[in-house]
């Protein structure tokens, strides 16, 4: 089966989760806007190292036994389920998970951007996540000079830049729990557990 990212109007098929559960296990991600297909390619390496150490840093290191991280969880938007995105991380309180998909809010939302999703990443997900009540929402640029992280809060129902914090600077939120994380050692070679949250030599 031949896939193909439907934006233009006679490319439109209206679809639900149900029709992503047929398409090819190819290492691609499958999303859904307003029934239509939006295909991301399989992410590269570093996106993916970058993804493996958030999710293992925030879900082992720092967050409370009530809280689930993950990578990869699909959210249904919406009841007819034609809205499904699928964060590179979230954080939801461990009450709100679910199966097969996430139907509530997470409380946070991490997005890893590559070169084909800055767009996305910074306009598109941003517009999506405030108007379905993610509290919060990181931008991580993988940059292997200055990796940064843009830390977004919702307030009025619309997200609010609270910081952005470059290479070895220490990023520092309250929410939803306390984290000190460096974005350096998101990707650096070393000893990255032992220096990612802001501590050590």
């Amino acid at each position: 089966m031949t896939v193909v990212n439907m934006q233009a109007d006679e490319q439109h098929v209206p679809m639900t989760v149900d029709d992503l559960e047929r398409l090819p296990d190819d290492g691609r991600r499958y999303e859904l806007v307003d029934e239509r297909l939006d295909v991301s390619p399989a992410p590269v390496s570093i996106h993916s190292l970058v993804e493996a150490r958030l999710c293992g840093y925030l879900g082992f290191e720092v967050a409370p036994a009530d809280f689930v991280v993950m990578q990869g969880a699909g959210i249904n938007f919406n009841a007819n389920r034609t809205h499904h995105r699928i964060p590179d991380v979230v954080v939801l309180n461990e009450t709100d998970f679910e199966q097969p998909y996430l139907t509530r809010p997470p409380l946070l939302a991490i997005e890893v951007v590559s070169p084909e999703s800055i767009i996305r990443d910074h306009h598109t997900k941003p517009r999506e996540y405030a108007d379905f009540g993610i509290q919060a929402y990181w931008i991580v640029t993988p940059d292997e000079e200055k990796p940064g992280i843009v830390e977004l809060l919702l307030e009025h129902g619309e997200y609010r830049e609270v910081q952005q914090v470059l290479g070895e600077d220490t990023f520092v939120t309250d929410f939803p729990f306390p984290i000190k994380l460096v974005s350096h050692w998101l990707l650096a070679k070393g000893p990255w557990r032992e220096r990612i949250g802001g501590e050590g030599d």
